[in-house]
Protein backbone atom coordinates (compact mmCIF):
# COMPACT_ATOMS: atom_id res chain seq x y z
CA UNK A 1 0.00 0.00 0.00
CA UNK A 2 1.45 3.39 -1.03
CA UNK A 3 1.78 6.07 1.14
CA UNK A 4 -0.82 7.98 2.77
CA UNK A 5 1.06 10.79 4.89
CA UNK A 6 0.07 13.71 2.60
CA UNK A 7 -3.66 12.45 1.66
CA UNK A 8 -5.21 14.42 5.06
CA UNK A 9 -3.55 17.26 4.00
CA UNK A 10 -4.62 17.60 0.64
CA UNK A 11 -8.05 16.86 2.01
CA UNK A 12 -8.22 19.63 4.15
CA UNK A 13 -6.49 22.27 1.63
CA UNK A 14 -9.14 21.62 -0.72
CA UNK A 15 -11.52 21.56 1.87
CA UNK A 16 -10.79 24.77 2.96
CA UNK A 17 -10.33 26.54 -0.24
CA UNK A 18 -13.49 25.22 -1.77
CA UNK A 19 -15.77 28.88 -0.67
CA UNK A 20 -12.62 30.20 -2.46
CA UNK A 21 -13.75 29.24 -6.21
CA UNK A 22 -17.76 30.13 -6.02
CA UNK A 23 -16.97 33.50 -4.95
CA UNK A 24 -15.55 36.30 -7.22
CA UNK A 25 -14.88 40.47 -6.32
CA UNK A 26 -17.52 43.15 -6.93
CA UNK A 27 -14.76 45.36 -8.07
CA UNK A 28 -16.82 45.26 -12.03
CA UNK A 29 -19.53 47.18 -9.78
CA UNK A 30 -19.69 50.83 -8.87
CA UNK A 31 -20.68 50.89 -5.40
CA UNK A 32 -20.44 54.16 -4.41
CA UNK A 33 -23.35 54.90 -7.29
CA UNK A 34 -26.94 53.50 -7.19
CA UNK A 35 -29.65 53.47 -10.42
CA UNK A 36 -33.14 52.37 -10.60
CA UNK A 37 -34.49 50.96 -12.93
CA UNK A 38 -38.28 49.50 -13.99
CA UNK A 39 -39.10 46.90 -16.10
CA UNK A 40 -40.86 43.21 -16.54
CA UNK A 41 -39.17 40.34 -15.43
CA UNK A 42 -37.64 38.02 -18.24
CA UNK A 43 -36.26 35.34 -15.87
CA UNK A 44 -35.86 34.82 -12.12
CA UNK A 45 -32.65 32.54 -11.62
CA UNK A 46 -32.80 31.70 -7.94
CA UNK A 47 -29.74 29.11 -7.75
CA UNK A 48 -26.66 28.79 -6.50
CA UNK A 49 -23.74 30.51 -6.30
CA UNK A 50 -25.52 33.53 -7.11
CA UNK A 51 -28.90 34.62 -7.91
CA UNK A 52 -29.85 36.86 -10.59
CA UNK A 53 -32.99 38.56 -12.23
CA UNK A 54 -33.10 39.22 -15.70
CA UNK A 55 -34.70 42.39 -16.41
CA UNK A 56 -36.18 44.15 -19.32
CA UNK A 57 -36.30 47.65 -19.44
CA UNK A 58 -37.70 50.07 -22.40
CA UNK A 59 -35.40 53.05 -22.98
CA UNK A 60 -36.37 55.03 -26.26
CA UNK A 61 -39.12 52.62 -27.02
CA UNK A 62 -36.55 49.70 -27.34
CA UNK A 63 -36.21 46.43 -24.91
CA UNK A 64 -33.00 46.49 -23.44
CA UNK A 65 -32.31 43.35 -21.21
CA UNK A 66 -30.44 44.12 -17.85
CA UNK A 67 -28.61 41.21 -15.83
CA UNK A 68 -28.66 42.29 -12.24
CA UNK A 69 -26.60 39.61 -9.65
CA UNK A 70 -27.86 38.98 -6.49
CA UNK A 71 -26.51 36.82 -3.37
CA UNK A 72 -26.91 33.57 -2.30
CA UNK A 73 -29.91 31.91 -1.90
CA UNK A 74 -29.03 31.17 1.55
CA UNK A 75 -28.63 34.54 2.05
CA UNK A 76 -31.86 35.93 0.49
CA UNK A 77 -34.21 33.32 2.22
CA UNK A 78 -32.98 34.87 5.17
CA UNK A 79 -34.15 38.41 3.72
CA UNK A 80 -37.84 36.53 2.65
CA UNK A 81 -36.84 36.05 -0.76
CA UNK A 82 -38.39 32.58 -2.34
CA UNK A 83 -38.22 31.24 -5.80
CA UNK A 84 -41.63 32.12 -6.44
CA UNK A 85 -41.06 35.77 -5.27
CA UNK A 86 -40.64 37.06 -9.02
CA UNK A 87 -42.48 35.37 -12.15
CA UNK A 88 -42.00 35.96 -15.94
CA UNK A 89 -43.92 38.98 -16.68
CA UNK A 90 -43.84 40.82 -13.15
CA UNK A 91 -43.09 44.52 -12.93
CA UNK A 92 -40.70 45.45 -10.88
CA UNK A 93 -39.20 48.30 -9.72
CA UNK A 94 -35.01 48.15 -8.68
CA UNK A 95 -32.06 49.78 -7.41
CA UNK A 96 -28.61 48.56 -8.22
CA UNK A 97 -24.82 49.06 -8.48
CA UNK A 98 -24.15 49.43 -12.36
CA UNK A 99 -21.34 47.92 -13.55
CA UNK A 100 -18.45 49.96 -14.07
CA UNK A 101 -17.66 49.47 -17.84
CA UNK A 102 -21.02 50.60 -18.75
CA UNK A 103 -22.82 46.94 -19.35
CA UNK A 104 -26.28 46.42 -18.63
CA UNK A 105 -26.30 44.50 -15.60
CA UNK A 106 -25.36 45.36 -11.48
CA UNK A 107 -25.45 44.44 -7.96
CA UNK A 108 -29.09 44.11 -6.50
CA UNK A 109 -29.43 46.77 -3.92
CA UNK A 110 -33.53 46.73 -3.70
CA UNK A 111 -36.65 46.37 -5.11
CA UNK A 112 -39.80 46.75 -4.90
CA UNK A 113 -43.45 45.73 -7.23
CA UNK A 114 -46.23 47.77 -7.06
CA UNK A 115 -45.51 49.91 -3.76
CA UNK A 116 -44.79 46.38 -2.02
CA UNK A 117 -40.85 45.96 -0.93
CA UNK A 118 -39.43 42.85 -2.31
CA UNK A 119 -37.44 40.55 -0.02
CA UNK A 120 -37.92 42.08 3.14
CA UNK A 121 -38.31 39.80 6.55
CA UNK A 122 -41.48 39.84 8.20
Amino acid sequence: MPCMKGVPSAIALILTSAPGWAHHSFSMFDLQRQISLTGTVREFQFNNPHCFIQLVVETDGRPEEWSIEMGAPAHLIRQGWKHSTLRPGDKISITINPLRNGGKGGNYVAASSEGRALGVAP
